[in-house]
């Protein structure tokens, strides 16, 4: 049985509000009030910008038209994307947020530390901003970077409300540029975001135009034979599972843009030859994971979600919706460009960097779609067995994890904890697979005993393409880890699934179903995140640093969302110096709307 959501509600109409368009010319923001007044910067995107440390934002309706089809947008100020926050680190900033919608609305400062109670999450955070009323942030800013904000109510994210944050460091700029550009990435649709969520309870793969053909069959036929061929799709068939399950959306529904503008707008920038260029990328994509390259130019990656690394350069690098990514590039040429395509590679978005206003590069052609393979699917284990297995054997049993475990087998899954024993304990994350009993049950279509731990793997569609691509094993933060202890326990949490009913969840139950995630103030601990789906899931944790290590327990880099990928098992060290209560869930919309999404609470 497939389960059905309510009918979507219309979006409301109009008020007296100019067109942002996106047709040929792009989508031409809306001008800010004259009370907001932008400032004058080279950090340059398509976006109004505003600095200071006072700031008053407007959330509204906006008529826009990216495809030739009048459509709404929820806005910020009036524009898509919202307004460019340009802060300094120390200083202590006042937002005043007034609610112009007929709904609840709220705004979520991504990244940032801060209090809980200016974090902007609907029902942990505080209640939200009801229509009519002006809700004030007011918190010191700690840090800086390339960060970003956002909705975290219903799916006005995925209907335009995300804007960049730029923070300048306190002591002057470490990274040196001569340009300095924001290449915000998002997504659209011309639907009513609510009816495609619909569309996806009702047929999960319902947008899904990459499946498997019998053209494919005789293409594999003749390379790898007809036996092999059909043994290969028989094993898939019998597992009841889609080889390129890689996204929920494509390009079917999705418009992608590029600060806004799209492929026809052709975002662009000017730079002269012999400069270094700062590109920040935010990927404020409501569902879309981006794989981003600008052909025949290197890139220097400095800094990520916000914090600097060790320069790493590379031609391409993946990132998933609520990442960050600073890159330097040294341009030669007239024209080069800006390339980001879906991971199911069903569309992309585009922009130009040139010497001259009027110049253009050659856009690529978007990549073949790969199918998944066997480790994205089940891991390390001996694909010979493969073809045997039926989908009921991926849920049997597994052996009882031991004594040394304390496993809440309740209803209330708050993940499996490993309390510390000795000092050598912990050392390095654990290896032993544990699965609670909530994982056995409707919301789960697949458990991973043997999981990929190597975070040298770029991921499906990316493998030996010929290019240098970004790997978080390739990632170090400068300075090393936040805090020197070792953790004092380990919490492992599952990313689980069901496709075909379109249920996402964490230990085999929805947000709902789950009793909160205990952190104890001041405790360091580790936290294992163990994939047992076929996607891959950007994780957020609120509040605080996630510092992610290798299998051997080494620091890499600190990040606020992590890409797990398929079958995949990684691990993080926490330290839990943030009182009040977190959100901690996939960052992709609708998997979040959909169950994977837990409460941390620091006490």
């Amino acid at each position: 049985m497939k389960r059905r959501i309510p009918s979507s509600v219309a979006l409301q109409s109009v008020g007296r509000r100019r067109f942002v368009s996106g047709l040929a010319a792009g989508s031409a923001i809306l001008g800010a009030p004259s009370a907001l007044a932008t400032a004058n910067s080279i950090l340059s995107g398509s976006a109004p910008e505003l600095s200071g440390t006072e700031f008053d934002l407007i959330i509204a309706e906006t008529p826009v038209n990216f495809n030739g089809k009048p459509r709404i947008a929820t806005t910020i100020n009036g524009s898509v994307p919202a307004p460019t926050l340009r802060w300094r680190e120390g200083d202590t900033v006042t937002i005043n947020v007034s609610n112009h919608l007929r709904e609840r609305t709220s705004i979520h400062w991504h990244g940032l530390i801060l209090p809980y109670d200016m974090d902007g999450v609907p029902g942990i955070s505080f209640k939200g901003i009801d229509p009519g009323e002006t809700f004030t942030y007011q918190f010191k800013v700690q840090q800086s970077g390339t960060y970003w904000y956002h909705s975290h109510s219903g799916v006005q994210e995925m209907a335009g409300m995300y804007g960049a944050i730029i923070i300048m460091p306190i002591g002057g700029e470490s990274i040196q540029a001569d340009r300095d550009y924001i290449v915000q990435l998002s997504d659209w649709t011309d639907e009513n975001p609510k009816r495609v969520f619909e569309k996806l309870k009702t047929q999960s793969d319902y947008y899904n135009f990459t499946q498997p053909t019998l053209i494919e069959l005789f293409s594999d036929a003749t390379n790898d034979g007809l036996s092999a061929a059909l043994d290969k799709r028989r094993m898939w068939n019998e597992m009841r599972m889609n080889p390129t399950d890689l996204s929920d959306l494509s390009g079917h529904t999705l418009t992608f843009l590029m600060n806004g503008k799209t492929q026809a707008g052709n975002w662009s920038e000017l730079f002269t030859p012999g400069e270094r260029v700062r590109l920040r990328f935010i990927n404020a994509a409501s569902n879309s994971i981006f794989d981003v390259r600008i052909p025949h130019l290197p890139m220097s990656v400095v800094q990520t979600d916000g914090l600097n690394v060790e320069p790493v350069t590379v031609d391409e690098f993946r990132f998933g919706s609520g990442e960050t990514y600073d890159v330097i590039v040294e341009p030669t040429d007239d024209s080069y460009t800006i390339f980001a395509e879906s991971i199911e590679r069903t569309g992309f978005a585009r922009g130009t960097l040139s010497i001259r206003p009027e110049l253009t590069a050659d856009v690529p052609e978007i990549s073949e779609a790969e199918w998944l393979s066997m480790e994205d699917m089940m891991g390390a284990m001996d694909h010979s067995t493969m073809a045997e297995m039926d989908h009921s054997e991926m849920l049997m049993n597994h052996d009882d994890p031991g004594e040394e475990v304390n496993l809440d087998h309740g209803a209330h899954s708050s993940g499996t904890v490993i309390e510390h024993r000795d000092d050598d304990a912990l050392t390095r994350p654990s290896t032993q697979i544990r699965h609670v009993s909530t994982e056995y049950g409707a919301s789960t279509d697949m458990l991973v005993d043997t999981p990929r731990t190597n975070l040298d793997d770029p991921g499906v569609g990316l493998r030996n393409n010929g290019r240098r691509v970004l790997t978080l094993a390739d990632l170090r933060t400068i300075g090393g880890p936040m805090d020197s202890r070792g953790p004092e326990r380990e919490i492992e949490l599952h990313l689980t699934g069901n496709m075909e009913r379109y249920s996402w969840s964490i230990d085999g139950l929805e947000y709902g179903e789950s009793t909160p995630i205990h952190f104890k103030h001041g405790e360091r601990l580790r936290v294992i995140l163990h994939n047992d789906t076929m996607m891959t899931h950007p994780m957020h944790l609120h509040g605080m640093w996630s510092e992610l290590e290798n299998d051997q327990g080494e620091f890499l880099v600190r990040k606020h969302t992590i890409l797990v990928q398929p079958a995949q098992r990684i691990s993080f060290l926490v330290t839990a110096d943030a009182f009040g209560r977190w959100a901690w869930h996939c960052h992709l919309l609708f998997h979040m709307e959909a169950g994977m999404f837990r409460q941390v609470i620091v006490t």
